[in-house]
């Protein structure tokens, strides 16, 4: 409790940052994307009552369909584009800087869907959507980054995992703030929506007064001093020796490097093994079953014979589970590392999604069973929060170098964003081909998960970026080697047998 207490004061001025980072990061991207359920009935009724007034008739049902497919998609549009820009800028400017003009981006958007109602204009929904996607594009990577740049070795995955903490807690806030007692009625939805705003200006004002990330200002801008400033300032004067020797370690190998356009790291062979292990993780996360979880959550509480006010409240505890759960995931990963958390966490899914598919399918012959998918839903949220949805960020921060990482993060949202879209459009008919047997496919992808990261992934606790690049080369090298002596052998005997 001593050390606990010691290092809180000694690294305040990092917890800080880390807050203000994640309030503009990840937790506005958690909030986006739950908002617009609890907005979309009342969106679609002004979108007709403004068409009414303006043409003097109402909009056919597939029209209003259409105009609100627009505004969804919208977001993910807008984040594609961010996800694409946010390298350039990152790697030009730096993140402090990124994350302020995001913040500036995200304040228009809002502008834009909280006087979409007084200027009776759905059109402006569908601008601030599509701003809100640039800056969750940009603010995704961006704040994963700028996080595990700041962060000592000790606390690399704490401070990773927070990314994922804010995450979850932007679901929450929705959630909470979307509920009819408070924002989620027909005369506040503009208000709800207006939030993200809000959060991003307090980001706007208090980011300024925190540096630039250590090794941005050492290994792209070559600021010695500026570096040094930093950790001082966000470690104190005793914490960082240690860190700045491993970043003069990777100065030294990557020196004359520069940073690495998207094209040039899908050209670079070298970091292909990190390319194949973040694409591993990232549609792992997608594939895990989550989206059908929350497909069937509020069938499985109607089935339940929960009452239908009752629902949005229970709702709101599946999404506090998973806040709690990747919380005191943030707490363990330094301690247990990263590689068990994340094939430990994929096997237990995988057997709790064996006992829902087996809970849905006796549902109607045992009415008990019902009660089971509840709680089996809850466990299931509860896994993915403390293994996979805490360690994949920081797995993809560990294993790339400042050259590749932006690039790499790019082709990485690329894939979230891609993943994001077909699951939204695919997803609804796979149930509604196969039912509940559609949990069979997740338990596929979870299992062929576990095994891949057990055999393949390199533990990344507690080693410097440059002892975890090399680590890659050396099991590059081994099968290179592997295969050298296979086919020194295959020639030795081919020249026997022509004896």
């Amino acid at each position: 409790m001593a050390g606990f207490l010691s290092d809180l004061v000694q690294y305040r001025k990092l917890l800080l940052m880390i807050l203000v980072l994640g309030i503009g990061g990840t937790h506005l991207s958690g909030f986006q994307m739950s908002v617009i359920n609890y907005t979309s009935p009342y969106i679609q009724k002004f979108i007709n009552e403004t068409w009414l007034e303006r043409y003097g008739s109402a909009l056919q049902q597939e029209t209003l369909t259409l105009l609100w497919s627009f505004i969804v998609s919208m977001y993910c549009v807008g984040g594609m584009i961010g996800c694409l820009c946010s390298g350039y800028l990152t790697a030009k400017y730096g993140k402090k800087k990124c994350l302020l003009f995001n913040d500036a981006v995200l304040i228009v958007a809002t502008l834009n869907t909280g006087f979409s109602r007084r200027a009776k204009s759905f059109e402006m929904i569908l601008i601030g959507r599509f701003l809100e996607g640039i800056g969750a594009g940009i603010h995704m990577n961006a704040h994963v980054q700028y996080a595990g740049e700041i962060s000592p070795k000790k606390f690399r995955g704490f401070v990773n995992v927070t990314c994922s903490v804010f995450l979850a807690l932007g679901k929450a806030v929705a959630r909470i703030l979307g509920l009819r007692d408070l924002l989620g009625t027909e005369d506040m939805w503009n208000v709800l929506l207006s939030f993200s705003g809000l959060v991003a200006l307090i980001q706007l004002l208090f980011l300024p007064f925190f540096p630039e990330s250590p090794p941005y200002l050492l290994l792209q801008k070559g600021d010695k001093d500026g570096c040094l400033k930093a950790m001082k300032q966000l470690w104190g004067e005793e914490n960082y020796h240690t860190e700045f020797d491993d970043m003069l370690k990777e100065k030294a190998v990557t020196k004359g490097t520069k940073i690495m356009n998207v094209l040039e790291v899908l050209k670079e062979s070298s970091v292909y093994p990190q390319l194949c292990t973040m694409l591993l993780l990232l549609l792992s996360l997608q594939l895990c079953g989550l989206s059908a979880i929350t497909f069937y959550t509020t069938e499985i509480f109607q089935t339940a014979n929960l009452q239908e006010n009752i629902i949005p409240y229970v709702a709101l505890g599946v999404a506090t589970s998973e806040l709690i759960s990747i919380i005191f995931c943030s707490s363990i990963i330094d301690r247990f590392g990263r590689r068990i958390l994340l094939w430990g966490g994929y096997l237990l899914m995988a057997l709790i999604l064996v006992l829902l598919e087996t809970s849905l399918l006796l549902s109607d012959r045992f009415l008990w069973m019902r009660y089971c998918s509840v709680t089996l839903i809850f466990l299931f949220i509860i896994a993915y929060g403390i293994g996979p949805a805490g360690a994949v960020a920081s797995v993809m921060n560990e294993i790339f170098t400042l050259s590749t990482r932006s690039s790499a993060f790019v082709i990485g949202g690329i894939v979230i964003w891609l993943g994001l879209t077909f699951t939204g459009m695919l997803f609804p008919f796979a149930v509604m081909v196969l039912g509940p047997f559609c949990f069979l496919i997740f338990i596929a992808v979870l299992i062929t998960a576990a095994v891949l990261i057990y055999l393949f992934l390199p533990e990344t606790k507690g080693r410097s970026i440059s002892e975890i690049t090399e680590e890659f080369k050396t099991r590059q090298f081994k099968k290179k080697h592997h295969r050298r002596v296979e086919k020194n052998a295959t020639e030795e005997r081919t020249f026997c047998t022509k004896l």
